[in-house]
Order: C-alpha cells, then sequence, then structure tokens
C-alpha cells in the first residue's frame, strides 16, 4: 500500500508562507554577505590601499625616495612638504614607505607564489598516491623543517648573496614545508570521497582526477592559508632587512627603513615606527582576512 503526500501541505505559488520563506532564504544570504564582519572589510580596505599604492607609486605626486635633503633632517610628521616626516638623511618618509611596500610585497607574494605552487603540488601527490611518493615528500619536508628558518635564511642570503630574486627564493623554500602538510592533510579527506571513486570507476585519469576534483575542493582552504603565510614571511623579509641581509641599497622595504632608524629612536622615533606602523597593519590585515576565510572554508567543507 502506497501513501500518497499531502499536497495540502505544500505551499501554493504566491501564497503567504511561501513568500515568507522565500524572503527568509534572501535575508539569510544577504546576513552571510554581511557576515564577514567589520574587521574583514577594513582589511581588505588598507591591504587594496597598500597595494594600489605600490603599483602606481612612479606616478604619485610624492618625492623621490632616494632624494637626501639635508636642510630637512630628521623633520617631524606634519611638517610642510613631508607629511610624515623625513628620516636622519632627508628623505621623505611617506616615498619610502610607499615604494617599500612595492619592494616587501613583490618579495612576499612571490616566496608564497613559490611556496603554495612546488609545496602545493608535491602535498596533493603525496596525499593521493601514497606508498613510496608519500614517504619520500614526507621525510624530505620533515628534513626542511628540522632546520632552523633564520639561519637556513641567512646561509642562503650568504651564499647567493643577497638580492630580491634570491630572497624570494629562499622565502619561497621556507614556505614549501608548511603547503605540503596542508595540501597533503585536505588531500587525503578528499580521496575517500565518493566523487573521487566515482571518477575512478568511469575511467577518469589521475591528472584528470588531480586537476578537477581535487584542486577546486582544497583551493579555497590553500588561498585562506596563504594570506596567514603573507603575513609571516613580510616579518621574515623585514628581519633580514633588519638584519642587513636583506635587500640591498638604494631599494629599501620596511625592515630597512626599521633598521636606519633604530639609532634615532631617542631624538627622531618616527624614522622607525612609521614603518613598523605600516608592517603591523599589513601583517594584521593579511592575518585577519585568512582567518576568516579560513572560517568560510571550513563551513563550506561541512556542506559539501
Amino acid at each position: 500500500m502506497t501513501t500518497q503526500p499531502d499536497v495540502s501541505k505544500v505551499p501554493a505559488p504566491g501564497s503567504a508562507e511561501l513568500t515568507a520563506k522565500e524572503n527568509a532564504g534572501s535575508g539569510s544570504r544577504r546576513a552571510r554577505r554581511r557576515g564577514l564582519g567589520v574587521l574583514f572589510w577594513c582589511s581588505a580596505a588598507w591591504l587594496g590601499l597598500v597595494v594600489l599604492g605600490a603599483i602606481v607609486a612612479p606616478l604619485l605626486p610624492i618625492a623621490d625616495p632616494a632624494a637626501q635633503d639635508y636642510r630637512s633632517v630628521a623633520v617631524a610628521p606634519g611638517s610642510p612638504g613631508h607629511l610624515l616626516g623625513t628620516d636622519g638623511l632627508g628623505r621623505d618618509l611617506l616615498a619610502r614607505a610607499v615604494f617599500g611596500a612595492r619592494i616587501s610585497l613583490i618579495i612576499t607574494l612571490g616566496a608564497v607564489t613559490i611556496g603554495l605552487v612546488v609545496g602545493g603540488t608535491l602535498g596533493m601527490l603525496a596525499g593521493y598516491f601514497r606508498g613510496t611518493t608519500e614517504r619520500l615528500i614526507v621525510a624530505a619536508t620533515d628534513a626542511m623543517m628540522a632546520v632552523p628558518a633564520l639561519v637556513l635564511l641567512l646561509a642562503l642570503m650568504a651564499t647567493l648573496g643577497s638580492s630580491v630574486q634570491n630572497l624570494i627564493v629562499g622565502l619561497g623554500l621556507l614556505g614549501v614545508p608548511a603547503f605540503v602538510r596542508l595540501t597533503r592533510a585536505n588531500t587525503l579527506v578528499y580521496t575517500k570521497r565518493e566523487f573521487i571513486v566515482a571518477a575512478r570507476s568511469l575511467g577518469a585519469s589521475n591528472r584528470r582526477i588531480l586537476a578537477r576534483e581535487i584542486v577546486p575542493n582544497i583551493l579555497p582552504a590553500v588561498a585562506a592559508y596563504a594570506f596567514l603565510v603573507v603575513g609571516i614571511l613580510i616579518i621574515a623579509e623585514g628581519s633580514l632587512s633588519f638584519l642587513g641581509v636583506g635587500v640591498p641599497p638604494p631599494a629599501s622595504s620596511w625592515g630597512m627603513m626599521i633598521a636606519e632608524g633604530r639609532d634615532s629612536l631617542r631624538q627622531a622615533p618616527w624614522v622607525s615606527f612609521i614603518p613598523s606602523a605600516f608592517m603591523f597593519l599589513t601583517v594584521l590585515s593579511f592575518n585577519l582576512i585568512g582567518d576568516r576565510l579560513r572560517e568560510e572554508s571550513d563551513v563550506r567543507e561541512t556542506t559539501i
């Protein structure tokens, strides 16, 4: 004996009940869009401002960051012609901070790209193929993580020399193990899912499964983590520049600007504080956005 569905309980098109449900659904979608929070959008606005300023820095009506004005040495912020003041050589701090953002972002974003591509590829291979491939990749990753990061970077800079390209490579290698572990863990989760088993049963190749099934599913979590890694690498690049093995002059980065002002902290503290504020706000913004995106990716994964 079969039972017929009670159609009387299904709301009719245009009814008040159906309209209320539709309004509730649209309201929940609006709530999700607003759910990112004020801090997320403030962080995104700051990063957008920093990135835009770094891109169009040569077109901005600011002073030459390398020009020295000995009539305006260590001028305090708010002085005419120098909004953020000058350093001990009379160089405009606003111009140096804007152009320093270019160097810092180029190095860190390039390094994250290397870590994401190399580490992500190795992690997916380890999590998908398992066996000997996984053991070799995991052993190499553990060996890299056993070496202190600062010692590794100092050794690379001493061997290869200080340059933007070498910093990108060195910091990129530093980020590889973290991406290997992250992508391997996420790949292990998805290799047992039904859609992967179905793809295998339909004769899909391993390359197609990795590219069409694995990558789209692990990408949100990896992208969220990449924002956190950018913040870490900005600090690492600043630390190297502070120690004198970062970007060679006359180019400037935030870390180098902080190091240049350490001898005049009593007389002109703004020389170090201003680039420190730029670095702090930028790293904080990357961390806040990364944390929020990670939460969103966790919610997405629970609904798959």
